[in-house]
């Protein structure tokens, strides 16, 4: 291990003033803190017989130096021991610095070789040995240069500002950041909550002002401290990196430098006094992993650029350097993938009182400002884009032009496509009583390639290169410039951006709908349908963006205004491509998962084109809704409201789409909830409509879902007055709790409905209704799940009395219910009954005793429908599986499934599950998972496998402890036995030779196996090659690796069918 460079304060004295219990106290922290390992080297010992001198000669020769200074403040802190923890983070600040050998103060340490500077020097590949070229270097950073750096990003905010359409931009640049100060503190050298370097993201859609953030905290970092010793701060482009060939650390950092580069190697000293910002890492198109590729020995070779970023991001490269990051949320996982414990801040651009604020200033009135923000919250989508003041700016644009007759601004403002079509075509058209402009026809089509181009290549950025390639010329710019939709960019000359990203994907769209030929190069690989794949998708997220506004522009009546306001020819056939590209194409599947169906229902909208959405629609019969937001709402009741040949719906509906019935206390709530009430019921109301239109409607699943009492009563009213035939409906966790009573009020006397599910319900309403419902002449229930309900023990009463009574209910599931002794012995005096004629039913969780298995013996005894019974999950014991044995040993008993997964059952308990399959019973599938039977357990099931009246067809032993030891037993009953087809050895280590008594075994013998589950070492090539000789041997033997999570699907629960 290299040795730690100096630490920023003495380590020693601090932990000096530790008693031997604090001492060892703080020892017991560090491990705990180590977030990579750095103690793994040092043997436990030395640091538990270290004292307090000692530890720190520890730490400081052989863990980094940053890691030290972060997890001694931390372990003071947790110690409650702040007066030290305050004391080491004022030396770090350098309050009261302690003096190190040879070099003073920080002055002195820039002409002392072989000290700090020329060791980090040497990590950036910089040679800084001669104490005059320090003293050089130290006079090229003058305090007149540090000013007019400032000056120069001072110009760059409000320039960004005044190009973004920010409000009041040349009012002081300072208001920029006032919400985001106490988000941030670390960005700010005077407000640091601790002396650690930490990586910032600033994470946020298009627009919303990242980078005019990221270089006011630059401003302000660059504030603190005198000016011989005031703080740095370096700026770098991912745009620029990505196109950067080999350098070194020094040549990447030297542009940004404020002052001469000599200056640079005197900044990268005080590495802790410096902030460098990353800005637009979505530009920097380099997978993850090549920014994670190793920096090599040399650390200061020459490298790529990306590679360099990545040692900075990962902090192999200046880590005590502040790192702050942008990026948009699509590039957010990536970068995560290569950061280590950022802190996220969201940057949201305008709140919502500033776009109120922003529209009155902008349309001079309030009554106008209100009609554009009551369009603007009308549309989910249009008040995400919205927080961006560009999108503001063009809303009101587009108001503030004159109407024409029978003109809707409701319909202007209800997709994205409209709005930016409107406001793309009123900046082309003259204005009233002025001479006519003339159309930039001929240019359009450059500027939608260079768009498309754009968005091929997942840049917003567009170089004087990008431009020669395209063979785009800088004139046929000019009258877009000129109009505010393309905007020259102060990041390099020659450079373009768009007014704001969705304008750019607009146009790129637009290039598909222009008649007259193709685009750009590469184009052919570049149609509709490329553009629409999920592959492509998945690589290239801008693309989602594009394909809306592609169907946006599939409406006639919107490419007509395009080509009219451009003076250009258009394309109206672009509707059938997308048909055949999406919906009538069976690799997209366009309606097959939740997240297709979301992508699918939010393009069909945009079109805003009925009959494209009818045909659209037109087949489908299964749909899985995940409704997020009032706009998805919009969006699923637009489209499903023309389905017609619906069979099967699932719906989810996240908190917030609906006012929740709980919050809304006080008026000002009640005022809010009026209003959403208002906005989203008659999106609901035409979603519910699909009952009245669908009449092959057979299965209906609402989970997870928050709904309000309005929403709850229009569904309630449709599914009531419509003519279905649901046959299954499920109903699991949903609020509010009422809703449950009001679904079963629904569904009485239903004689379609055979499969009903109530889960999550805490209230104890519903239960009367249900058995209504089960005693009604017309019902014809088979299949009830009853889970985690809330019930007394008068209604389980009830429940027990209706199914003898019902004539038609063959499962029952009853799955998380807390039921009393009491509750269990009425439930088994339905089953003594003669016409109960339940066949399925589970109990588990439900806090059965052994007590409750005598009267389920006795129950057992008489019963002869019931075939599968889950017991799962109960506390019966050994004792319990006692009684449960003497019912089933009883020759009219007809059970065949029988389900004691984690049962707290022993070797004593397989004992009489072995007595009872040596006697000829019915029993053929036994679940005995998560229970500890040992060897000897085991030994006694073996005895039963052995016997040719066991009738066991499937063995789940799942977790049950079962050593390499206990395989021999268990080859040799797998040898003797003809019966068993499933066996579940899963979740026991059975090692290399606990596998190959069971290999052999079967390749010898003719076993009766077809399925074998195993916890498979898939690593050992020795267990890899009995497998395969295993399978070769008989090919009908199916060898499963077991990787279920019993937390989520049970090994057994697929034979023990609902």
């Amino acid at each position: 291990m290299v040795p730690a460079a100096q630490l920023g304060f003495n380590l020693q004295p601090l932990l000096e003033q530790l008693s031997q219990d604090e001492l060892n106290e703080f020892k017991s922290l560090l491990r705990p803190l180590s977030l990579q390992d750095e103690l793994q080297h040092i043997p436990p010992t030395e640091v538990e017989e270290a004292d307090g001198k000692q530890l720190a000669e520890i730490l400081t020769n052989h863990c980094p130096s940053h890691w030290v200074e972060m997890v001694t403040i931390q372990a003071f802190d947790k110690m409650n021991r702040t007066d030290l923890s305050e004391k080491a983070k004022d030396e770090l600040r350098g309050i009261t610095r302690t003096p190190e050998p040879k070099c003073a103060n920080l002055e002195e340490t820039q002409q002392c070789p072989g000290e700090e500077e020329p060791a980090l020097a040497q990590m950036q590949g910089e040679d800084v040995t001669d104490p005059e070229e320090a003293k050089e270097d130290s006079k090229g950073e003058e305090p007149g240069k540090q000013d007019e750096y400032r000056s120069i990003l001072e110009e760059e905010i409000w320039q960004s500002r005044k190009k973004n359409f920010w409000p009041e931009a040349s009012e002081n640049i300072h208001m920029v950041t006032q919400r985001y100060e106490t988000l941030v503190p670390s960005c700010n050298a005077k407000m640091l909550a601790g002396p650690f370097a930490q990586t910032v993201v600033l994470h946020g859609a298009a627009g919303v002002g990242k980078t005019t953030l990221a270089k006011k905290c630059m401003l302000d970092w660059t504030q603190a401290g005198p000016a011989r010793a005031r703080p740095a701060a370096l700026y770098l482009s991912c745009k620029a990196l990505s196109r950067r060939g080999p350098c070194t650390l020094a040549e990447l950092l030297a542009d940004s430098a404020p002052g001469p580069r000599r200056a640079l190697p005197r900044l990268l000293a005080r590495a802790r006094t410096l902030l460098l910002v990353i800005d637009a890492f979505e530009e920097l198109r380099v997978p993850a992993a090549a920014l994670a590729r190793d920096l090599g020995g040399d650390r200061g070779a020459r490298r790529p650029a990306p590679v360099l970023l990545g040692g900075l991001l990962k902090r192999k490269l200046l880590p005590a350097a502040t790192l702050l990051v942008t990026t948009r949320p699509e590039a957010l996982g990536e970068l995560r993938l290569v950061v280590e414990q950022p802190l996220l801040v969201e940057v949201e651009g305008l709140s919502e009182p500033e776009r109120r604020a922003y529209l009155r200033r902008q349309l001079g009135g309030e009554a106008q400002a209100r009609r554009a923000w009551q369009l603007m919250r009308s549309n989910a989508a249009l008040l995400r884009l919205g927080s961006a003041p560009a999108v503001c700016w063009m809303l009101g644009a587009c108001l503030r032009l004159p109407a024409d007759e029978g003109d809707d601004p409701g319909r202007t403002c209800r997709t994205a496509t409209s709005l930016l079509l409107r406001f793309l075509c009123s900046r082309v058209a003259p204005a009233p009583g002025s001479c006519p402009r003339p159309r930039p026809r001929a240019p359009l089509r450059a500027l939608c390639l260079l768009a498309a181009e754009g968005v091929w290549a997942q840049t917003s950025l567009f170089e004087p290169r990008d431009l020669r390639r395209l063979g785009v010329r800088e004139a046929d710019l000019r009258p877009f410039v000129d109009r505010s939709l393309l905007l020259e960019s102060g990041e390099c000359a020659g450079c373009y951006r768009f007014l704001h990203l969705s304008l750019q994907h607009l146009l790129a769209a637009a290039l598909y709908v222009l008649g007259g030929g193709e685009g750009g190069p590469g184009w052919g690989a570049r149609g509709v349908r490329t553009l629409l794949s999920k592959e492509e998708g998945r690589r290239n997220p801008h693309l989602a963006h594009v394909g809306r506004f592609l169907f946006g522009l599939a409406n006639e009546d919107r490419v007509r205004e395009l080509g009219a306001a451009f003076g250009c020819p258009v394309s109206t056939e672009l509707k059938h491509e997308l048909l055949a590209c999406t919906v009538r194409s069976p690799e997209n599947g366009p309606f097959s998962s939740v997240t297709d169906t979301r992508e699918t229902l939010c393009r069909l909208y945009e079109s805003q084109d009925e009959p494209l959405v009818k045909e659209a629609v037109a087949q489908v019969t299964e749909v899985s809704l995940h409704l997020k937001d009032p706009t998805d709402l919009a969006h699923a009741s637009f489209c499903l409201k023309h389905c017609e040949r619906l069979q099967k719906l699932r719906l989810r509906v996240e908190k917030g789409v609906f006012l929740d019935d709980d919050t809304a206390s006080g008026s000002e709530a009640q005022a809010a909830g009026s209003q959403n009430d208002e906005h989203v019921l008659p999106f609901w109301m035409d979603l519910c409509s699909i009952f009245d239109s669908n009449k092959d409607l057979v299965f209906l699943d609402i989970s997870q879902t928050f709904l309000s009492t309005s929403s709850v009563k229009i569904l309630c009213e449709k599914l009531s007055s419509a003519t279905h035939n649901l046959q299954k409906v499920a109903l699991k966790n949903v609020s509010p709790a009422d809703a449950y009573r009001d679904f079963c009020v629904v569904f009485g006397g239903h004689e379609t409905l055979t499969h009903l599910t109530l889960q999550g319900n805490d209230q104890d309403d519903m239960l009367p209704i249900l058995c209504e419902i089960l005693r009604h002449p017309k019902c014809n229930l088979q299949c009830l799940r009853l889970v985690s309900c809330s019930a007394s023990a008068q209604q389980w009463a009830h429940l027990s009395s209706s199914l003898e009574i019902n004539q038609s209910l063959t499962c029952l599931n009853l799955t998380a219910n807390e039921l009393t002794d009491e509750s269990a012995r009425l439930l088994c005096k339905t089953l003594r009954h003669p016409k109960c004629f339940l066949q399925r039913l589970s109990l588990e969780n439900c806090n059965l005793t052994e007590a409750c298995c005598k009267e389920l013996s006795s129950a057992l005894i008489v019963n002869q429908s019931l075939t599968h019974l889950c017991l799962a999950k109960n506390a019966l014991g050994n004792g319990g599986v006692k009684l449960l044995c003497e019912g089933l040993s009883y020759p009219d008993c007809q059970l065949q499934m029988l389900v004691l997964w984690y049962c707290s059952i022993g070797s004593n308990g397989c004992h009489h599950l072995s007595t009872l399959l040596q006697q000829n019973s019915s029993l053929t599938h036994l679940d005995l998972g998560l229970n500890h039977i040992g060897i000897t357990g085991l030994k006694f099931l073996c005895e039963a496998l052995k016997k040719p009246v066991c009738n066991l067809k499937c063995l789940w032993l799942w977790g049950c402890a079962i050593t390499p030891f206990s395989c021999e037993i268990l080859a040799s009953a797998l040898g003797n036995n003809q019966s068993l087809i499933s066996l579940d050895l899963g979740q026991n280590s059975l090692g290399y030779s606990g596998v190959k008594m069971l290999c052999n075994t079967l390749k010898l013998q003719n076993s009766s196996l077809r399925t074998l589950r195993l916890r498979i070492d898939e690593s050992d090539p020795r267990i890899q090659k009995l497998l395969k000789e295993v399978q070769e041997s008989d090919p009908q033997l199916t060898i499963e690796s077991d990787k279920q999570d019993p937390n989520n699907n049970r090994p057994s629960s697929h034979d023990f069918i609902f």
